[in-house]
């Protein structure tokens, strides 16, 4: 028996390989007493024109320039005996499919030094990010099919930051801070919170997760990082947006290593480099008003609450005093989350209960209000993708929609055919740094999901809690994870926890397996190999056929040029002829820089990973397209004068050549 439903879901959802191999043999040498530490950073940044975004599921939502370019930041601690590596990346979503490629690019690399063991990688869970890197269909509907330019951006620029920590290790030290944060996050379910047990409610008074703990790691007694962990949604950008952007995790790390450590971001290895990961944030969204942001707050919005997580990480780090001790440690196995038979001790009702094949409910298609809705297209137009796919009334056998209950099934994810559209077997780690254990879920979980989770990691290790963080968003991405009590509710939240009612307590009862192992000292099995579908999913997304300016008219061209003069505080706008930002990603480099006369030469004085810059990109007819670069003059920016350069590429449409041009506006006075 099968049960009917409708049509839903029409839009949803190098450093050189020797100086690697070197750098493995060295790192292999004696041991060192205490740690050796290393940062890194790289660019990430996909299409800054054309490419869906991955977060709200909107087709409707493309990169059309970039206001602040994503990065991955990456930590290495070694003690002697053994590493770890630990990166995070601007990022909407973690998934397996980078995991896969990232660890390909290190074993070719360093060959056994780092592996899926040893290296955590996850997402700030910015939804102003490009998407189309998931070899996973689900997760590339709205962006019509898998980007292999998104794909590439994200694989190279991660193993780049990791390279780059590995290249920078040195003896050093870890200290541990802690503060709490309350005004950068609220709760957007709580009618889902106020299922759970009164015991799990009492740790969150307020209903949100205010705990930061932040990490400071120095080189012979110089400051080169933070990693902060806090739990808040990267949905300050709302889901009308079309700029590339960090979000607010991205403008809190820009605001500690730009305007307080001084990173230049063009001009190599940063002296300094600030991470800020999410923890349990299922729940937790950004909107304190618990209402998407508008294109005249939005901005504003990433700016406090990035300040706000900037301000708390740098108070708990200005006051760590707890050293890191104890070395590092780390486990790592499979599971396929479709079929765990759960132990009675994880559930609820005492029984044993099973996970079962994935699957969302019908209130996730709405999306979350309170961070802005996921819409399908416009009422008669197609997905291609989709229609490529298959469409997607499959049948829902009656006994899935039993096990999912009290889920209202929309689409049978893990069903689909030929492949499911969203992972089965999923990466399950335990990373330790002296006495922070992070417990790397590959989901977003809510913070009482991520309280139990806590609680039963904890109990293993015999540590105290609040030594134990969820680490959300880790090598795979697979949706939410609720309570049992929250997932009856089936708020978006619920409908989104993939495996059904017991996904949680399955994850519990799996965890529990690597902390027990952990604290043995012994290893764990491997568990299943998840899918590689390298090349098993198309793209619709239209690429660049050919770049042509207008008549009389040629690239790099300034068609609305800058005023002569201008005061600190207004804004600068140039347009350019230009031509389209897939020709050349420029990742490691910029679109445009606002230089500064000093002592008679042109200095870049800003570029467009920079707040107070935006890069704009529009199509104006055909082949034509133009930039315009606007500039919001700080108000600590040095009298003097200035220009603007855009740099871009065209494709010439005869023989498919991608040459190199640049423009510049005239010259004006700061004053």
């Amino acid at each position: 028996m099968t049960v009917s439903r409708r049509r839903v879901l029409a839009g949803a959802a190098a450093l050189p390989v020797a100086a690697g191999v070197l750098g493995a043999q060295q790192a292999q040498a004696a041991p060192v007493k205490g740690f050796r530490v290393g940062a890194g950073l790289s660019d990430v940044t996909g299409p800054a024109a054309e490419n869906g975004m991955m977060g709200y599921s909107m087709p409707q939502q493309q990169t059309a320039g970039i206001h602040l370019r994503t990065r991955a930041r990456a930590f290495v601690v070694d003690d002697g005996a053994k590493r770890i590596a630990f990166v995070t990346a601007d990022l909407g979503a973690l998934f397996q499919s980078v995991h896969q490629g990232v660890m390909r690019k290190l074993q070719a690399a360093y060959g056994d030094l780092y592996t899926e063991q040893n290296v955590l990688l996850n997402a700030t869970h910015t939804h102003s990010a490009c998407g189309g890197d998931s070899h996973y269909a689900a997760y590339d509907l709205a962006i019509l099919g898998f980007q292999q330019e998104v794909y590439d951006a994200v694989v190279d620029g991660i193993f780049e930051a990791i390279s780059r920590a590995h290249a920078n290790l040195a003896p050093g030290s870890i200290r541990l801070g802690r503060a709490e944060l309350t005004k950068a996050s609220v709760n957007r379910s709580r009618k889902a919170f106020e299922l759970n047990p009164q015991a799990d409610k009492d740790h969150f008074p307020q209903a949100i997760d205010p705990a930061v703990t932040v990490l400071r790691f120095s080189q012979n007694g110089v400051d080169v990082g933070a990693i902060s962990w806090f739990a808040t949604h990267g949905t300050s950008m709302s889901n009308g947006n079309h700029l590339i952007s960090g979000d607010n995790k991205g403008y809190a790390a820009y605001e500690w290593e730009h305007d307080h450590a001084g990173v230049r971001y063009l001009d190599g290895n940063p002296r300094f480099v600030a991470a800020f990961p999410q923890t349990n944030t299922g729940d937790m969204s950004p909107n304190l008003n618990l209402s998407p942001g508008t294109p005249e707050t939005e901005f504003e919005n990433t700016r406090t609450i990035g300040d706000l997580q900037f301000r708390a990480a740098k108070s708990a780090f200005d006051a760590a005093a707890e050293a890191v001790t104890g070395g590092v440690d780390h486990r790592m196995c499979y599971v396929d989350m479709s079929d765990v038979a759960v132990d009675a001790k994880y559930t609820p009702n005492g029984r044993p209960q099973r996970t079962c094949t994935a699957a969302i409910g019908v209130s996730m298609l709405a999306g979350s209000r309170e961070d802005g809705p996921g819409l399908p297209l416009p009422e008669g137009v197609k997905n291609p993708f989709i229609d490529w796919l298959g469409g997607i009334d499959a049948p829902i056998p009656q006994a899935l929609a039993d096990a999912h209950a009290p889920k209202v099934i929309a689409v049978p994810f893990g069903a689909m055919k030929p492949y499911p559209w969203t992972p089965e077997v999923l990466p399950l780690q335990i990373v330790r740094i002296g006495q922070l254990h992070l417990v790397a879920v590959p989901a977003e979980l809510t913070i009482v999901s991520g309280l139990r989770l806590r609680r039963t990691v904890a109990g293993e290790l015999g540590v105290p809690l609040e030594n134990v963080l969820v680490q959300g968003y880790s090598n795979a991405y697979s949706q939410y994870v609720t309570t049992p009590e929250e997932y009856d509710s089936q708020q978006y939240e619920g409908a989104s926890t993939l495996y059904g009612r017991y996904t949680l307590p399955a994850y519990q009862q799996e965890f529990a397996k690597l902390a027990a192992a952990m604290k043995a000292g012994k290893t764990v099995p491997h568990g299943p190999t998840p899918r590689d579908l390298r090349g098993k999913l198309i793209n619709f997304q239209p690429g660049v056929v050919f770049d042509s300016a207008p008549a009389f008219k040629n690239f790099g061209d300034v068609t609305v040029d800058a005023k002569s003069t201008y005061a600190r505080g207004e804004q600068v706008a140039v347009e350019f002829v230009t031509g389209h930002p897939k020709n050349d990603l420029r990742r490691g480099g910029t679109f445009l820089e606002i230089q500064r006369l000093v002592d008679g030469k042109w200095v870049r004085h800003a570029d467009d990973g920079d707040w107070d810059t935006k890069y704009h990109w529009a199509r104006t007819f055909v082949a034509e397209s133009k930039a315009v670069v606007h500039w919001k003059i700080p108000a600590n920016a040095p009298i003097g004068k200035y220009r603007v350069v855009h740099f871009g590429n065209w494709k010439n449409g005869w023989n498919g050549a991608i040459s190199a041009f640049s423009g510049t506006s005239r010259t004006f006075v700061v004053s």
